[in-house]
C-alpha cells in the first residue's frame, strides 16, 4: 500500500459529476468548497495484498452473521438499544427469515496501513454510503490513467448480478427507491439512483420518490407512493432506527413483510441489518472472538483495561452515530470516561498517516461476497463528513 501524488485531470469536476458524483465538492465551516473527490493523489496496491483483504472482509462479514445469531438466540436486544419488545421479535423473525428476504450490500470500515493485519473499526450494512464513487468515477479514473491496469472493483457487476438473483424475493409490481429531501449534498439521491439503475439492468421495474413522499392510506392500511400506489417492496435509504420511530413507525411494524406473506411492505435492508449496523456488534465480536487478529478490543460497559495505565486508550462510539459524529477519542493514561449514553469503547487504533492524512479503507461487501474498495481520507483523527475519497488502483 502506497500513496502517490498526480496531477489532477483538466476538466476532472465535470467529468465525474457525469459519471454520477454530483458532490465532487464539500463546503467547510470557512465556508470554502474543496474537493471531495481528491485525484491530486492516489494510492497503489498489489494483487497480494488485495486478495489478502478480500478473504479478511468475507472472514468478517461471517463472523458478524454468526454475531447476529448470537444476539438472537441470547436475546441481547437491549445491548442494542432496542428495548421495544415487539421490534425486538419482529427483528428475531425477520433474521429466521433471512433467506426469503432481498438483502444487497454493507461497508466495512477498516484500518489499514500495508504492515499488518487490517482492523475492523465498524461495519454500516443498513445504509451505506461513498458507493457511486468507489463503483464508477474511480474505475473510469484507473482506465483513463492506468490503461491495462486493474482495481479492486467488481462493485457494478456483482450488484446487477444480486438483484438478478434475487428477484425472485420481491413482491408483484415495481420497486420503489427511497431517498430522504433532507440530503442537501445530493449524496443520498445519487446512491439511491445508481442503485435504482443496477436493478433495472437485472430486469426489476422500478420507481423513484423520496421517504417524505410516501403516504399511509388510512383505509386499505398500505403505504402509498405519491401516485397512491400500493409500495409493496421498497428499497430506502433511511435508518432503520428513523424509519421505526418516525410518526409512521407503528405503521412500519404493523405491515412489515417478513418474508411468509405476512406482512404488506418488504423493505430493502431488511430488518435484521439492525442487528450489524449498530456499534454493539463490536463487543459481542469481542466477546465471540477475543484476541481475533482483525478485532479490536471492545466492550459496553466501560472501557476496562483500555482505560488503565499502560492501556491503549480507548474510542467511545455511540450505537448508532454516523459519519464519526460523536465519537470521542481517550488517549492512554488519560482519566477514564463513562458516557451516559450509550455507547461501545473500542480499542484506541489511530489511523495510519500518509503524509498528513489519515486514512480509513472502506470495504464493500455485496450478499456474502467481497466486491470493492473506497479510500476516505480526514486531516483529522476521526473519518467525518469533510473527509476525501481517493482513487486507487492494483499495479
Amino acid at each position: 500500500m502506497e500513496r502517490r501524488t498526480a496531477q489532477p485531470r483538466d476538466g476532472w469536476q465535470e467529468t465525474v459529476e457525469e459519471q454520477g458524483l454530483v458532490y465532487p465538492l464539500t463546503r467547510h465551516p470557512d465556508g470554502s468548497l474543496r474537493p471531495y473527490w481528491d485525484e491530486s493523489a492516489y494510492y497503489v496496491f498489489s494483487l497480494p495484498e488485495v486478495e489478502a483483504l478480500e478473504e479478511t472482509v468475507e472472514e468478517l462479514h461471517a463472523m458478524c452473521l454468526a454475531a447476529a445469531a448470537h444476539i438472537v438466540e441470547q436475546d441481547r436486544f437491549a445491548d442494542l438499544g432496542i428495548t421495544d419488545p415487539r421490534l425486538a421479535g419482529l427483528v428475531a423473525e425477520s433474521w429466521r427469515r433471512r433467506a426469503e428476504l432481498p438483502s444487497l450490500y454493507g461497508r466495512f470500515d477498516l484500518r489499514y496501513d500495508g504492515t499488518g493485519p487490517a482492523k475492523m473499526l465498524e461495519y454500516n450494512a443498513d445504509t451505506p454510503t461513498s458507493l457511486v464513487e468507489a463503483a464508477s468515477p474511480q474505475w473510469f479514473w484507473m482506465e483513463e490513467r492506468f490503461p491495462g491496469a486493474d482495481q479492486w472493483n467488481s462493485l457494478h457487476e456483482r450488484l446487477v448480478d444480486a438483484w438478478r438473483r434475487q428477484a425472485a424475493l420481491l413482491p408483484p409490481g415495481p420497486l420503489h427507491f427511497a431517498h430522504s429531501d433532507g440530503d442537501e449534498l445530493g449524496e443520498d439521491l445519487m446512491t439511491v439512483a445508481y442503485l435504482r439503475e443496477t436493478a433495472e439492468q437485472a430486469g426489476i421495474a422500478t420507481e423513484a420518490l423520496s421517504v417524505e413522499r410516501i403516504g399511509w392510506d388510512r383505509l386499505a392500511g398500505r403505504f402509498v407512493d405519491d401516485r397512491l400506489r400500493f409500495i409493496r417492496s421498497c428499497f430506502k435509504l433511511y435508518p432503520w432506527e428513523w424509519l421505526t420511530t418516525d410518526k409512521f413507525g407503528p405503521h412500519v411494524l404493523d405491515t412489515l413483510d417478513n418474508g411468509g406473506g405476512t406482512g404488506t411492505t418488504c423493505w430493502i435492508e431488511p430488518a435484521w441489518k439492525m442487528l450489524l449496523s449498530n456499534k454493539a456488534l463490536l463487543a459481542v465480536l469481542w466477546e465471540l472472538y477475543p484476541g481475533h487478529p482483525n478485532l479490536l478490543p471492545s466492550y459496553l460497559d466501560g472501557p476496562r483495561e483500555l482505560a488503565e495505565p499502560g492501556g491503549a486508550g480507548y474510542a467511545a462510539k455511540p450505537l448508532l452515530g454516523r459519519e464519526g459524529a460523536g465519537v470521542t477519542l481517550h488517549e492512554a493514561g488519560a482519566p477514564p470516561v463513562r458516557r451516559e449514553d450509550a455507547c461501545c469503547y473500542q480499542e484506541l487504533a489511530p489511523l495510519p498517516d500518509f503524509d498528513g492524512n489519515r486514512v480509513v479503507l472502506g470495504a464493500w461487501v455485496v450478499e456474502n461476497e467481497a466486491a470493492g474498495l473506497g479510500i476516505r481520507e480526514s486531516a483529522g483523527p476521526v473519518t467525518d463528513e469533510y473527509a476525501r475519497f481517493l482513487p486507487h488502483v492494483i499495479l
